[in-house]
């Protein structure tokens, strides 16, 4: 075992360890059978950490993060992508509601160098002035290119309408005129607040030498203390809420319906059953909502979420209508659905269907370095990477009961938050008066 680091557990494969200088926690998972490996650090620090005046923080600070550090940045060519892009490897970042990541898939010989440059942007990122100017355009670009979709867009409102004090009212991407006001000075301190070690997972997938790895990771993260403060905590709870919520856009493009219920946070015993609900739901072409909607032609696409995060979240339904399917009908035809679970509960080979549906998304899960970084990152967001393994589990022992239980329990109406956007009116130019006298040429 390399010098400093405790092993903690062992679960299917994955073997947990924590770097005892400064709390990192270390997920490593081999597998000999592929000639490439994953790395991904995963920070505990997403949009649900954020408040007015700094939103979208998160998602601008893991865009200049790639910007540079101390060693390895453009001006002493050594721009990280660069080399990282010489060397074959596959890299990227993203930001969420729970967390923001970043991610190396290279072949194995290189995995030092990834291990070097997560280790070295953990604490030593550079934080200038001209990278923010210039990177900024960049995300209120993407913030941009959301609202121009009537889908995206209205699911930015109908989260900010269901979310009224806990932070996931606030889009991931921020407002934007937080992405366009907020300073440097308060970016790095972001990042001051909450990029170090004891608030950070590196995980480790693919064909390596365990102890070598774990030596690496000394080595490199090694030199960095834990968190001189307590890291900030998000201690706001969400209000009961009391009654049914309606938000509506006007927007020229695709219609939708989006409804959406308050469900519990992703470790809650109850989430297995509502994943199963959703499938059932919307899964293949014999679900419910498939032959509601696409078979009958009332529908371009639907789509159901059983949105798993760190805090409460929202089961979701979204309808993008054809042409001539009404809001009121598409809505009514949801609801008669959910009240039909409710009331009848499901048939056994709708419950068979739902698990084998189950199967094929956890073997999906495990497809190679990167879709099982990915997973395993979701699940550290959430609270306890070891979900990973067990959550399959927990999906193969939920019954018909169960489904028609959690449709009862949360499909209710004072729970829910329904959205639209419908075609904006067309503006008639006004007609103008006819001048009393001709005009003269």
């Amino acid at each position: 075992m390399a010098k400093g680091i405790t092993k903690v557990k062992e679960l299917g494969g994955i073997t947990e360890y924590r770097l005892e200088k400064n709390g990192l926690r270390i997920l490593l998972v081999p597998d000999s059978s592929v000639p490439v490996a994953g790395c991904m650090v995963t920070y505990n620090v997403g949009s649900r950490n954020e408040a007015v005046g700094y939103t979208g923080s998160a998602h601008l600070l893991e865009h200049l993060v790639f910007k540079g550090t101390d060693k390895f940045n453009p001006q002493k060519g050594t721009s990280m992508d660069k080399l990282l892009e010489s060397k074959g490897a596959a890299m990227n970042a993203s930001t969420s509601f729970d967390r923001t990541n970043y991610y190396q898939v290279l072949a194995s010989d290189q995995l030092p160098l990834a291990i070097e440059i997560e280790a070295d942007r953990m604490r030593t990122a550079r934080f200038l002035e001209s990278d923010r100017t210039s990177e900024m355009p960049v995300v209120r670009n993407e913030y941009e290119m959301y609202e121009n979709d009537p889908a995206s867009s209205l699911d930015k409102d109908v989260w900010g309408a269901a979310f009224m004090a806990h932070p996931y009212h606030h889009p991931i991407i921020g407002w934007k005129s937080d992405i366009e006001g907020v300073s440097i000075e308060r970016l790095k301190q972001f990042y001051d607040d909450f990029y170090w070690p004891n608030n950070a997972t590196v995980s480790v997938a693919g064909s390596f030498d365990e102890e070598q790895v774990l030596v690496l990771i000394e080595k490199y993260f090694g030199v960095h203390s834990a968190a001189p403060h307590v890291i900030p905590a998000v201690y706001t709870e969400e209000p009961k809420q009391e009654g049914p919520r309606r938000v509506q856009i006007q927007r020229a493009g695709n219609q939708v319906v989006s409804i959406s219920h308050k469900i519990p946070n992703a470790l809650h015993e109850d989430i297995p059953a509502l994943l199963m609900l959703a499938s059932v739901l919307y899964e293949d072409k014999t679900s419910r909502l498939y032959k509601a909607f696409v078979d009958s032609a009332l529908a371009t696409d639907v789509a159901v979420y059983c949105n798993q995060l760190h805090d409460q979240s929202l089961f979701q339904t979204s309808i993008t209508l054809a042409p001539g399917t009404t809001h009121a009908k598409a809505e009514q035809l949801v609801l008669k659905e959910y009240a039909r679970i409710a009331t009848e509960g499901i048939t056994t080979a709708e419950l068979t269907a739902a698990k084998r549906s189950a199967r094929v998304y956890a073997s999906r899960r495990k497809d190679g370095a990167y879709a099982l970084l990915s997973a395993l990152n979701e699940e550290i967001a959430m609270g306890d990477w070891t979900r990973f393994i067990t959550l399959h589990e927990d999906l193969e022992k939920v019954t018909g009961k169960d489904v028609q239980r959690v449709a009862q329990k949360y499909l209710i109406v004072d729970q829910s938050t329904t959205g639209w956007s419908v075609n904006a009116p067309q503006k008639v130019p006004a007609k103008t008066k006819a001048s009393a006298k001709p005009t003269k040429r």
